[in-house]
């Protein structure tokens, strides 16, 4: 192995919109490029299901959009990893990335990490969150079917989010907090022209308070009037609450590290460059009128543009060339006439995966069985037909089949000693689950993800039986760091066991614990929390629950 065998021209962190345009052009100037993702390539578009103001693409989903950048990228000869990048030092020439799976060199950094959802602090916000407070319509919406929904915002996302919820919802009231929508008029025209679509301007939802079984009431202020009034659905039935409300920057980062304004932003100049020399950053991580695809792209395209020279200049100066490998060296292939769904490949694994999928098999230190649970229905045979092909990557992996169980169908991981490693998905894991799911293998299989001394210590501290279920959608962005930590922490302790469900295919356990937002995590079958989790997060909740 080179000595030059981690070091990159340029690396990107974050595989949206952003990073992968940049990774295109690096890449088609025949510059080493890598993209890091902890998740799953396409960033928060993917769970956007029609973009139909993208040039030149009549119409799409994101998810399909973005596979098609990913897939441009890697035909230009572009190198993705799926990894969590853990920090960065950003001094001197060649920058290093510290990633859960090793540190890796650069000449030049872009930072692509995105931004998730603003919280606005509305009484009962934090009480009602997955139980009627809900930020994403696409994960979401369809746990309000047939009820009524406030929808809380003015931008685009709020009308565009609005539209999508109409396709579930009985009614839909946007309470937008100044005199207009601050989107395009076109779009603004088309969600009042919504038959199901009502619109208060000057309106802010001050709380919201309910019951077990959801939000039955909110208090709503007229800051034109000064006038409060309260919000009950017909039939005094139950609604939901989406917030649209902005986003806060993923930045945590680099934070004192490069210049951020006071919203946390990132700065940069017209180049994307940050304050520090050779660091770029793109998307919706950066100070921007407007968070869009189109921007995102361009933002990524002028980035990519400065690194190239910065890549240059460093040839000369260090005498180092990084040497793009061979195998990421493809033909450009003929773009394709339209971007649909139906165009992606009918395989459980895309050939793209599969080069990181064998190097996870080449890290296992021992083989684990995938057993599947399923009676031969439709979706237990997709299940099995996922996992037939999964087995097949690798003599380290080998397949079971039983019909016992319940909430089929599923598949758990048992040990090579023959022994259950106590974790288990119930569905398919596909979309952004596929990855935790990997994830959760290789560390069934050893050694496993590293992890901080002192959550390994409160892990190994568990001192009590502990049942986790977490229940997610597919399309959820903020489902994979909670199955992730969740499942690390059965891998290494054997009180704990964690069941992964897609909560879809089990109305019976919607309707137990009241899942109306996911992630939802039950510990126990009675303790409930909803949102995002890292470790530390769900080990300072599992600490509550005084089980630690």
């Amino acid at each position: 192995m080179s000595a030059n065998d981690n070091l990159f021209d340029a690396i990107i962190v974050g595989g949206g919109p952003a990073g992968l345009t940049a990774a295109l052009y690096l890449a088609r100037a025949r510059y080493r490029v890598l993209v890091l993702e902890k998740d799953r390539f396409g960033g928060q578009i993917t769970i956007t299901h029609e973009v139909v103001n993208y040039p030149g693409v009549e119409s799409t989903s994101g998810e399909a959009l973005t596979d098609t950048m990913r897939r441009q990228a890697i035909n230009f000869g572009a190198e993705v990893k799926l990894a969590e990048v853990l920090d960065v030092k950003l001094d001197g020439d060649i920058k290093e990335v510290i990633t859960n799976s090793g540190t890796l060199r650069a000449f030049s950094v872009l930072i692509c990490t995105g931004a998730n959802p603003r919280h606005i602090g509305f009484e009962g916000e934090s009480e009602f969150r997955g139980h009627g407070v809900a930020y994403c319509a696409t994960c979401d919406g369809e746990f309000f079917t047939g009820k009524e929904l406030l929808v809380i915002g003015g931008g685009y996302a709020s009308a565009e989010e609005a539209m999508f919820l109409t396709r579930y919802a009985s009614k839909v009231t946007i309470l937008v907090r100044k005199d207009s929508f601050s989107c395009a008029r076109s779009i603004a025209d088309e969600v009042m022209a919504h038959p199901k679509i009502k619109v208060l301007f000057n309106h802010e939802v001050k709380s919201v308070s309910g019951n077990q079984f959801g939000i039955t009431s909110a208090q709503i202020f007229n800051n034109k009037t000064n006038e409060t009034f309260t919000y009950t659905a017909e039939n005094n039935d139950t609604f939901g609450v989406f917030v649209f409300a902005g986003y806060v920057p993923n930045t945590a980062l680099v934070k004192d590290k490069v210049a951020l304004n006071e919203q946390g932003y990132i700065i940069t100049d017209h180049n994307q460059e940050t304050n520090v020399k050779g660091v770029f950053a793109a998307g919706d991580v950066c100070i921007k009128t407007l968070r869009q695809v189109v921007t995102a792209v361009s933002d990524g395209a002028l980035a990519a543009a400065a690194m190239e020279k910065v890549a240059a200049t460093m040839h000369d100066k260090t005498g180092l060339v990084p040497e793009v490998p061979n195998a990421t060296r493809k033909a450009p292939q003929e773009p394709r006439a339209s971007i649909a769904p139906e165009a992606q490949s009918e395989s459980f694994i895309s050939p793209d995966f599969i080069p990181q999928l064998n190097a996870v098999f080449e890290r296992m230190g021992s083989k684990i069985t995938l057993r599947v649970h399923t009676k031969g229905d439709e979706k237990g045979n997709e299940l099995l037909r996922a996992m037939t092909e999964l087995s097949d990557l690798s003599d380290k992996l080998a397949l079971e089949t039983t019909d016992e169980g319940e909430h089929l169908p599923f598949v758990e991981f048992i040990k090579e000693d023959g022994t259950p490693a106590n974790m288990a998905f119930h569905g398919v894991p596909g979309g952004h689950e596929f990855t935790s799911f990997v994830l959760g293998m290789y560390n069934a299989a050893g050694p496993g993800q590293p992890i901080d001394d002192a959550d390994r210590n409160a892990i190994l501290n568990i001192s009590k039986e502990v049942k986790m279920q977490v229940l997610v959608s597919l399309s959820c962005t903020m489902c994979p760091d909670l199955v992730v930590a969740a499942q690390r922490i059965a891998s290494l302790s054997d009180k704990v066991t964690t069941h992964v469900y897609d909560v879809g295919l089990y109305p019976d356990m919607r309707t137990e614990f009241n899942v109306m937002s996911v992630p939802c995590l039950v510990v126990n079958g009675k303790h409930e929390t909803f949102g995002k989790k890292k470790m530390p997060e769900l080990l300072e909740y599992l600490k509550g629950l005084d089980v630690i």
